[in-house]
């Protein structure tokens, strides 16, 4: 993981800074990497969805998500990230017929080129650890916007970010914490609380890091 002092400008370009991030660290050492994504599988199997859904995994990094997801038998998952050396990362990690199930997005949530095409398409929206770096109401509003306009009616919104009790930084960024309230806010009264649970991630340094995990669905 970057140190503190490699996190200390002001102004930051986000794209170098992760490209920074996964490209000088291993990512089994990475402070966000987890061996196995089992609440995020948890929640995915709480919903109604069948294997040919579309899932978009915002901020994937280099992240296992996307392998238990093929493990579990999905054939249609959107990979996005800013960050194009998560992605290479990623894609690496997957042999050709797994690849063959993924589409990888470069791409920013905030300003969307690419994913902006995908209205309406998308069966579950997955986050961990994503939104709790937007920590500006004008970031935020972008963020739900491009979800708002991206998931089906009756489409799912996995999103697990740092606790109210959790770190108040991540890799020197400031972070945003919620509770299920704040969530429940953000998203609107369009959208259903089906699941919501605390879980403490203990990252690869040995940090205790509390979250929430949340599962809504968006009315028909």
């Amino acid at each position: 993981m970057l140190n503190e002092s490699d996190c200390k400008n002001t102004t930051i370009n986000y794209q170098q800074h992760w490209d920074t991030a996964y490209s000088k660290t291993p990512t089994e050492k990475l402070g966000w990497y987890e061996k196995k994504s089992e609440e995020i599988l948890t929640l995915v199997q709480k919903t109604t969805i069948n294997n040919n859904a579309s899932i978009l995994n915002v901020g994937v990094g280099a992240s296992t998500i996307v392998k238990d997801l093929l493990d579990a038998g999905f054939l249609n998952i959107i990979a996005n990230d800013l960050s194009k050396e998560a992605l290479r990362k990623l894609e690496e990690d997957l042999n050709d017929n797994e690849r063959s199930k993924v589409t990888f997005l470069q791409d920013d949530l905030l300003h969307p080129k690419q994913l902006s095409q995908l209205t309406s398409s998308i069966d579950l929206w997955i986050d961990r650890a994503v939104l709790h770096f937007f920590t500006s109401t004008q970031q935020q509003k972008l963020y739900f916007k491009l979800l708002h306009q991206l998931v089906k009616p009756s489409g799912y919104v996995i999103i697990a970010v740092f606790a109210e009790n959790g770190a108040e930084k991540c890799c020197g960024l400031p972070l945003q914490r919620y509770n299920s309230t704040m969530l429940q806010q953000k998203l609107g009264d369009n959208f259903t609380l089906i699941e919501k649970f605390n879980h403490v991630f203990v990252n690869p340094n040995g940090g205790e890091r509390p979250y929430i995990y949340t599962l809504f669905q968006r009315k028909a």
